[in-house]
């Protein structure tokens, strides 16, 4: 039960208990496994030995040898014969059996599907976030679904007179795969043009959206697309060259991004009740009709009962918006944090400040009528496996006080930008209605790949082993303060996590070592849930993950999990989707946006790489001298200009600022300064502390030029990557 596990933790009990799951076989080697594959059951063939120009198998033993020598040759011929049909025989109707039941063929032990929802359910998902305005692509509804009209898009706008099914068409067949768009129409933003005296890129305009189908045509590495190209693609696109753009050819086809424009009552299209499934073309070995016919369910499990959802959310456009923000769909960015808050967390709320439009520029009350947005950090205080204890909110903030690197995000000018969230799991499953009556029976919380952790409940008085010593310490790990000390169930703990705080409250998870690199309100425009490619994979990273408040897509992933071992990694999460036909519902964006250096890192397209070129995730924090006298030449401008975000990968003990380990955010926070630079040097006397260019590393590091380009911006020394100055 996945209860014990927390009251265990709370008793400071625990039992000697396998690591990974008991029940896997273990084989000292490849040999072994194989002599206990060859010795387990009947030997029906017995093996020959000795040297023999002519190997012989042997039958089976049917009687005395006496009765078999009576047997002629010709008989003998006749029992083959008539023992081969047999066999045959037997196999075709196992084969018709399997086929016969709800899958349409038989499926591995080591391939077992994962599905679990029928077609009448995963037909329901994909309507419900259609009409919800969840669907703003035009990307082909799989056919196994099997909808026989096209779904009211309402976040589509309608097709083009020459886009109109001419008479001379082929009639389509029984199964449709495209959506009717009744949405408001699109018009595309041109390119900034250059202006004489600017200086910095201007802003997205307020409510512009990212088309990422135009993105995904120029971006995609299936289509042979480079991360370069993407990158200019998308800064030219954007203007954020701005001042810096040199003469080419003609740019103007290159706009992905749209504003809405609103639609005359008299345009609006009803939506019409949505056509009964079908049963994909094809024989059906007993000649009986299925609606699940052509999907493969998971073995020994029920079809999940139809989905409990909402009404679909009726979508609100342009000045049909009475506030600048939906109350209900607020802009939210979360991180999830586990350990003592240090500087990963705190340059990535650093990059927020700088990137995002908050109004930092304006006087304080000042306001635009424009949506900001917020980002919350999810904080878990202790172990992964461990519950809180009653004063653990009032324990976060004043352990958030006194720290040097967390203190700055407290001040009153950052309000209602920043927000810090206690993490508990059992309130956040308690809270989901998918989870909440389950979760409980779960084997284990901890499944990451298909690797399970097993957290002991008990552990009898004066036992120890090296296993339940390794087992205590990984469970009462907290952070992960080197390569060999990874607190890998915190990692596990938040792949969950993403998807509870996104389901719940909607908005936009990040990985903590996610870094901003612009601003991100087109993207907000963006109603469909996405992810981002794994590198040169066909699956997703959830490093950054957009998911719908209350979606039927998050409800479908939530069943989904619980009944495939409560497993929340991208990969499962790839393979549930790809399994149920329900990809393109959470959108796979080319990694160029949110993780430009991953190909490169993997060997891909280093005869053309992006700027910087990157061969390891290392290379940021210890950028190789060949290329580091670039770094505070081309400065923070120079990064992977055009990308959203930048993910460095895990690295959380390697510090950003190895001569400058401490916040370094001038007058207003120098008691927090004097308190972490004494940390870092505890020999040094305070009252002769003096900044030396000797003392500082000769070669900055990209990780330390970030660091201090947001620093500067904090302490008035620069404006942001937009030309705006901090007013406090």
């Amino acid at each position: 039960m996945a209860a014990r596990y927390f009251a265990a933790l709370q008793r400071g009990t625990t039992r000697d208990q396998p690591f990974y799951d008991p029940h896997l076989p273990s084989y000292s080697s490849a040999v072994r496994e194989k002599l206990h594959l060859q010795s387990s059951g009947r030997q029906w063939l017995i093996p020959m030995t000795g040297s023999t120009h002519r190997i012989r198998l042997q039958s089976p033993s049917l009687g005395p040898r006496s009765r078999l020598a009576r047997v002629g040759r010709r008989g003998g011929f006749v029992f083959r014969c008539v023992a081969f049909i047999i066999v045959v025989f037997a196999i075709a109707v196992f084969v018709l059996i399997l086929l016969g039941t709800e899958e349409s063929h038989w499926t591995p032990p080591f391939r077992d599907s994962t599905l679990v929802f029928g077609r009448e359910n995963l037909q329901r998902i994909w309507k419900w976030e259609i009409e919800s305005g969840h669907y703003p692509s035009n990307g082909k509804i799989p056919e196994q679904i099997g909808f026989t009209s096209a779904i009211l898009n309402p976040a589509l706008p309608p097709a083009k007179a020459h886009t109109l099914i001419s008479p001379f068409t082929p009639p389509p067949g029984p199964v449709t795969t495209i959506t009717r768009g009744i949405g408001p129409r699109r018009a595309y933003l041109e390119n900034q043009k250059q202006s004489i005296g600017a200086a910095y890129p201007p802003r997205p305009i307020p409510r512009s959206i990212a088309d990422l189908d135009i993105i995904l045509e120029q971006c995609s590495f299936s289509e042979g697309k480079y991360v370069r190209d993407c990158l200019e693609f998308l800064r030219v696109s954007a203007s954020l060259d701005n001042g810096r753009r040199l003469r080419r050819g003609s740019v103007d086809g290159w706009k992905y991004a749209f504003m809405e424009e609103d639609r005359l009552e008299e345009e609006r299209i009803p939506r019409v009740k949505q056509a009964a499934p079908i049963v994909p073309a094809g024989p059906y070995p007993t000649g009986r009709q299925n609606s699940n016919a052509g999907l493969i369910k998971k073995r020994n499990v029920q079809w999940e009962r139809p989905l409990e959802l909402p009404p679909p959310e009726q979508p609100s456009v342009g000045s049909n918006r009475s506030t600048a923000c939906d109350p209900e769909n607020l802009r939210l960015f979360h991180m999830f944090w586990a350990g003592p808050f240090n500087e990963k967390p705190y340059v990535a709320l650093l990059s927020f400040l700088f990137t995002q439009n908050l109004g930092l520029h304006l006087e304080p009350g000042q306001e635009l009528d424009i949506c900001h947005p917020q980002i919350w950090l999810w904080i878990n205080p202790g172990p992964a496996a461990a519950v809180p204890n009653p004063s653990a909110l009032t324990d976060m903030y004043d352990a958030l006080k006194t720290n040097p690197w967390a203190a700055p995000f407290l001040h009153p000018r950052f309000k209602n930008m920043i927000k810090f969230r206690l993490w508990n799991t059992t309130e956040q499953l308690d809270s989901n209605l998918e989870l909440r009556d389950e979760w409980r029976k779960m084997d284990t919380l901890f499944n990451s790949g298909g690797v399970t952790v097993s957290v002991p409940a008990e552990q009898p008085a004066g036992s120890s082993s090296a296993t339940l010593s390794k087992t205590r310490d990984m469970i009462h790990r907290l952070g992960s303060k080197s390569e060999a000390t990874y607190d890998r169930l915190s990692v596990i703990l938040s792949d969950m996590a993403r998807f509870i705080v996104t389901h719940r409250y909607g908005g936009i998870y990040l990985d903590a070592d996610t870094i901003f690199l612009r601003d991100w309100e087109e993207l907000w425009g963006w109603k469909g849930a996405f992810a981002y490619r794994w590198s040169y994979h066909e699956d997703y990273n959830t490093a950054v993950l957009h998911l719908n408040k209350g979606s039927a897509l998050g409800s479908f992933l939530f069943r989904t999990a619980l009944k495939n071992g409560f497993d929340f990694h991208p990969v499962a999460i790839s393979k549930y989707l790809k399994e149920a036909h329900l990809e393109n519902l959470l959108l796979r964006v080319p990694d160029a946006l949110f993780d430009p250096a991953w190909l490169n890192t993997e060997g891909y397209q280093m005869e053309r790489p992006p700027y910087p070129f990157f061969t390891g995730f290392a290379d940021f924090f210890d950028t190789p001298e060949v290329q580091s006298a670039s770094t505070q030449v081309t400065g923070f401008e120079g990064f992977f200009q055009g990308a959203f975000s930048y993910h460095f990968h895990n690295f959380w003990w390697k510090p950003f600022d190895p001569a400058r380990n401490w916040p370094d955010l001038g007058p207003k926070f120098a008691g927090g300064e004097r308190a972490a630079r004494a940390a870092a040097n505890p020999h040094a006397d305070p009252d002769d502390w003096s900044d030396k260019i000797t003392d500082d590393k000769r070669d900055l590091d990209w990780a330390t030029v970030l660091k201090r380009t947001f620093e500067a911006y904090i302490r008035g020394e620069r404006p942001n990557m937009y030309g705006e100055w901090l007013r406090w």
